[in-house]
C-alpha cells in the first residue's frame, strides 16, 4: 500500500493563525541531564487539525467524543485546483462528491497559500451554500488544504463553520494535499484526545491499497 502523510510539520516558524508554537528545552543530554525532554506551547488548532462541533456550538460534541468511524474510512480527494474564490455546489457535484462520506478538497492552496510562512491575503474556501449541500448528501467529514475551510471573505461571520458544525459534521483543516492525486483513498485522521476540547491537532494520512 502507499501512504500519503497529509500532516503539516509543527514547529515555531510554521504557518499558524495567531500565536505560533513555542518550544522549551526542559532537559537535555548536552546539559548533562538523563534524557532530552521538551515542553511545547501550542493551540488545539495548530497545523493539520480537526474542528469538532463544540468549536462553534456550546454543548455540542467535543473532540474527544467524536465518532472514530467518521475519522477513519473511505475518502474522496477532489480536484478543485481550478477553483478561485469559493467552492460551489456545482464544483462539488461535478467532482462526484455525492455518495461519499469523507471528502477532502484539494485546491490551489496546497501548492500556494499553504506553503507560505504567514497567512495569505486570499485563499480558496467553501461557500455556505455548498456546505448545506454537503449536509444533504450525508457527508460526515469535510477537509480542506488551508488554515480554515472558511473563505477569506467570511472570517468575520464564519458562515461555513456555523453550517457544518451546527449539523454535526467534522472539519479537517490544513491538510497538505499537494502530492496527493485526486481519487479514492482510506483516510485515517486521529486528533489528540483533548478532553472537552473544541478541536485538536491531528496526524492524518491517506492510504492507497494495492488492488
Amino acid at each position: 500500500m502507499e501512504i500519503y502523510d497529509i500532516t503539516l510539520p509543527i514547529h515555531p516558524e510554521m504557518l499558524h493563525w495567531g500565536r505560533k508554537p513555542e518550544v522549551e528545552i526542559v532537559e537535555s543530554l548536552a546539559n548533562g541531564d538523563a534524557s532530552n525532554v521538551t515542553r511545547w506551547r501550542l493551540g488545539a488548532h495548530t497545523g493539520t487539525h480537526v474542528d469538532a462541533p463544540a468549536h462553534f456550538v456550546d454543548g455540542a460534541t467535543p473532540v474527544d467524543k467524536l465518532d472514530l468511524h467518521a475519522l477513519i474510512g473511505p475518502a474522496l480527494v477532489v480536484d478543485a485546483t481550478a477553483v478561485t474564490g469559493d467552492i460551489s455546489i456545482d464544483d462539488l457535484a461535478a467532482a462526484g462528491v455525492a455518495g461519499h462520506q469523507r471528502v477532502l478538497l484539494k485546491t490551489s492552496n496546497s501548492a500556494g497559500a499553504l506553503k507560505l510562512p504567514d497567512r495569505a491575503e486570499s485563499w480558496v474556501g467553501l461557500s455556505p451554500e455548498a456546505a448545506r449541500w454537503l449536509i444533504g448528501q450525508g457527508v460526515q467529514l469535510i477537509g480542506i488544504d488551508y488554515l480554515t475551510i472558511e473563505s477569506h471573505t467570511r472570517t468575520d461571520t464564519w458562515d461555513a463553520h456555523h453550517v457544518l458544525l451546527g449539523a454535526g459534521l467534522i472539519i479537517l483543516e490544513n491538510a497538505d494535499l499537494d502530492a496527493v492525486p485526486p481519487g479514492e483513498y482510506e483516510l485515517v485522521a486521529l486528533p489528540a484526545k483533548l478532553v472537552d476540547a473544541d478541536g485538536s491537532f491531528t496526524r492524518a494520512v491517506l492510504i492507497k491499497r494495492d488492488a
